[in-house]
């Protein structure tokens, strides 16, 4: 019981990490692409030097079809910064967090296919009832107009990408150590970045101190921190639950964005809300009653 709480304290905190991405990259005077290739890049090479003591040793328990499918992982992730980190161009905090949060909903149904694992009916209901919350909130943003559609329609594909990520995660996780896969993936993430950044014509430097700045809180907070909690966890938690659990970033992200730019979210915010951790609290509850 008290390692299933210490799960979910690591799962609160990955939420917390993870929330402040979208504040980060608002900040950031510099294209999409090159906030998700810095990011993902820094990340890398901060996680190198742990990485390199134990050599690639840990890969030799994967044959060619699990290493294979840690690869895919890394490019879903790649193509998720790609997708999502461009909405936020086109659309509000709220909006481009509240519809990435949709990827559990892709979880659950990649999970049975992928991972053979059942998903609890009550497990949907608490989708269903999060995803209420989910609408709700982004209903509330339709007045900011239809030029939002593009960013919308950029962060569900990036939901998409990172259901695909957490489920084939899951499965990995299970054999392999947590240092070697996330190095792994964040690596390839950042080779599929890449690409982007040149058919896009863009330049890597100068950087200003202010963008370098963000981009290595970009690469600590939310990515080392968050996203490899979540990494952590997925050998321990089932991947819909850690999916669900994203669910909350849609209300931290927009706090923080009214606190810091005064971006005021609809009043719908708070119904949302409020479903969304119903939701939340069903999932764990029915997880908990499962072991």
């Amino acid at each position: 019981m008290a390692k299933q709480y210490k799960n979910y304290l690591i799962l609160l905190l990955a939420v917390s990490s993870v929330s402040w991405a979208s504040i980060f990259i608002k900040l950031s005077d510099t294209h999409s692409f090159i906030i998700a290739f810095y990011r993902m890049g820094l990340a890398s090479i901060l996680l190198f030097p742990f990485f390199i003591k134990k050599g690639f040793k840990d890969y030799k328990v994967l044959n060619k079809n699990e290493l294979l499918l840690c690869i895919l992982s890394g490019i879903f992730l790649g193509l998720h910064f790609v997708t999502w980190i461009s909405s936020l161009a086109f659309t509000s905090v709220s909006s481009s967090v509240v519809i990435v949060a949709t990827q559990p909903v892709f979880v659950a149904l990649f999970t049975p296919m992928i991972l053979k694992e059942k998903v609890d009916f009550w497990v949907f209901v608490a989708i269903l009832i999060a995803l209420t919350g989910v609408f709700i909130i982004a209903g509330g943003d339709i007045k900011f107009g239809k030029e939002n559609l593009k960013g919308d329609f950029l962060s569900l594909i990036g939901a998409v990408m990172a259901a695909l990520y957490l489920t084939l995660g899951r499965g990995m996780r299970k054999k392999l150590n947590l240092l070697p896969y996330v190095f792994l993936v964040y690596s390839i993430s950042t080779l599929v970045i890449l690409p982007f950044c040149f058919i896009a014509g863009l330049n890597f430097s100068p950087l200003s101190w202010k963008n370098f700045l963000l981009f290595m809180l970009l690469a600590l907070i939310p990515t080392l921190l968050g996203h490899t909690l979540y990494n952590y966890i997925l050998k321990f938690v089932k991947a819909h639950l850690v999916g669900m659990t994203i669910l909350g970033e849609p209300v931290g992200a927009s706090i923080l964005a009214f606190l810091i730019f005064k971006e005021i979210p609809p009043d719908t915010i708070y119904l949302g809300g409020i479903l969304i951790f119903i939701g939340i609290w069903i999932a764990v509850w029915r997880e908990r009653i499962a072991v």
